[in-house]
């Protein structure tokens, strides 16, 4: 009985290398799923960035009670200038190293959350860009926090985008950290019940976000297409998008 528990055991661990992520009205997220383990990101000496979220990158589309915005703002962390060009730089050659054999995604995935993109996901990096992702995560993550092991790279095309879906809570934890390479865009929350409050967020060229909380568990989030994303009555102009993403471990229960 122990044996056949344990080839039961090997086959779900295997099986679950590349699933999709099952959203709320059938809409799905496919990403490769990353190794169970936490991170080797090094013992570099770094300076923690400040957290400078501010109220201009958010725009309450609809009507919000104080407490409501309040609690946007502490549960959805946007730091504009996070990189410098020559980090941004730096990254994207790695990514694209690793990106540029996969081919694009789009409308044949009836289901799929994200139109217009290709996706990978890479363990590891040169000792510079380690050092960049080891200031994301030690800015997103709590100390003693399983994180997934690779970053998850997402190439949104000129004229992708990402329809409102929330993350599975059965492949990834509490908290979803974002680099914005190449293109600024527009995100946009949605309460996903009520429909109510709308907000959309602006996410510039270099930007990290941070979702938590209410942020990461009762909204749905996208990114808008090319010809809606506009903040604030300005157009902000879309071009090709790569994100890179992280993610922790989602809880045992």
């Amino acid at each position: 009985m122990q044996i056949v528990q344990a080839i039961m055991r090997l086959f779900e661990i295997h099986s679950r290398r590349f699933e999709t992520i099952i959203q709320p009205r059938n809409v799905a997220l496919a990403y490769f799923r990353s190794d169970s383990i936490s991170p080797d990101i090094g013992d570099h000496e770094t300076d923690h960035p400040e957290i400078r979220n501010s109220p201009k990158n958010f725009e309450f589309i609809s009507a919000c009670t104080p407490e409501i915005s309040e609690q946007i703002l502490k549960d959805m962390i946007v730091i504009d200038d996070f990189l410098s060009e020559s980090e941004e730089k730096s990254l994207l050659e790695e990514a694209e190293s690793q990106i540029q054999r996969v081919r694009y995604e789009n409308e044949e995935n009836w289901d799929n959350a994200i139109i217009g993109y290709r996706e990978t996901e890479r363990k590891n990096w040169n000792s510079e860009n380690k050092k960049i992702l080891k200031r994301v995560r030690d800015l997103a993550f709590p100390p003693g926090v399983s994180q997934l092991v690779n970053v998850h790279i997402l190439d949104l095309a000129k004229d992708g985008y990402i329809k409102p879906h929330v993350d599975s809570v059965r492949f990834c934890g509490d908290t979803i950290a974002g680099l914005s390479l190449l293109s600024s865009s527009v995100m946009r929350l949605v309460h996903e019940s009520q429909k109510d409050p709308v907000i959309d967020i602006l996410l510039k060229r270099r930007s990290l976000y941070i979702m938590k909380g209410i942020a990461r568990y009762e909204y749905t989030h996208e990114i808008l297409k090319g010809n809606q994303s506009v903040f604030k009555r300005e157009i902000v102009e879309r071009d090709r998008r790569i994100s890179l993403i992280f993610r922790n471990e989602p809880d045992e229960e």
